[in-house]
């Protein structure tokens, strides 16, 4: 369930289109009529905007945004003016590079999505950095991180939700093999279950081990396993029971303590806004006792808050 909310009269794309090129015109950009148009569109009304800002200004909206907005805000926005893939693709691109690295995102982006969402932007990938994402993740991850990341992005997985109780449970008696029950972990029954079998036949098999060895799944990957290749494996479990709860919880390590990762911040609430933010906001309420909106309202400021909290929507 997305939060966006949408004007209750359709707007037309060439009306946006001009009432920004207004806004970006003469001394000073008018930021609050920038946010007011775009933070309310969605991505099919996002893209068609662009088309005709190219259109009746030879100009391209991208760059324009670029010019006019700075620093959070402008990266919040910039990532918002791309459609799902498009913006999967940078945001990897960037966690992937040198100058960047920052492999928590990528894990985070690689392992919470679906066999199609990847397709689709590996795909995308390909196409604007002509260099494919394997190849990146070859050249900046390591050890079981990497090879688990390259599995995931390589196999297809069942998106459905029938699942093989037997096949389940023989799963989860191999996962209690390779780890609890022996001196050190093998890896490879890890990363070959984890990056074939579909979300729920996932949940199935956490409920098999569950059954038959008294602890979970999540306790067996915390206690047999570590560093980024462990929270490779928690995210794609995690995702696999509840997506929202997983985003509830990245979103609160991003704002809690001193300082705020705003790179966090901007990456779930720009990329799920249009997929399950309502979720994550009841999710986090629950779990936090604070709403979200609350939370994020205390960790930013200006233009940036208001755009923020305006994919966020009004509070429920």
């Amino acid at each position: 369930m997305a939060t966006l909310t949408v004007p209750p009269v359709p707007t037309s794309p060439q009306d946006d289109a001009i009432q920004l090129y207004r806004a970006f015109k003469g001394f000073g950009c008018d930021t609050a009529a920038v946010i007011n148009i775009l933070a309310h569109r969605d991505s099919t009304q996002r893209s068609l905007i662009q088309q005709e800002y190219r259109k009746l200004y030879s100009d391209d909206l991208l760059k324009r945004l670029s010019s006019e907005l700075s620093g959070k805000l402008e990266t919040a926005v910039l990532h918002w003016m791309h459609d799902p893939a498009g913006r999967d693709a940078i945001i990897l691109k960037q966690a992937l590079s040198g100058d960047f690295l920052n492999l928590e995102a990528a894990t985070d982006v690689i392992c919470s999505r679906t066999p199609s969402q990847i397709q689709i932007f590996k795909q995308v990938y390909y196409s604007m950095f002509r260099v494919y994402l394997e190849h990146d993740i070859e050249r900046q991850a390591s050890g079981d991180h990497k090879k688990l990341l390259l599995a995931y992005v390589s196999t297809s997985r069942y998106e459905g939700t029938e699942v093989d109780k037997e096949m389940a449970e023989k799963d989860a008696k191999a996962l209690f093999k390779a780890g609890e029950k022996k001196i050190g972990t093998d890896e490879k029954t890890f990363i070959r279950i984890f990056s074939e079998r579909s979300r729920a036949h996932l949940v199935a098999i956490n409920s098999a081990y569950h059954n038959m060895y008294g602890n979970t799944l999540k306790k067996a990957v915390k206690s047999e396993t570590s560093g980024k290749f462990e929270l490779a494996l928690l995210t794609i479990l995690k995702c696999a029971e509840n997506p929202a709860k997983h985003f509830a919880k990245v979103l609160h390590k991003a704002m809690k303590g001193l300082g705020t990762d705003d790179t966090t911040l901007i990456r779930v609430i720009v990329t799920r806004t249009e997929i399950d933010m309502q979720y994550i906001k009841a999710e986090y309420h629950k779990k936090y006792r604070k709403p979200l909106n609350d939370a994020v309202h205390s960790e930013t400021s200006g233009h940036y808050r208001t755009f923020l909290l305006s994919l966020l929507g009004p509070n429920h």
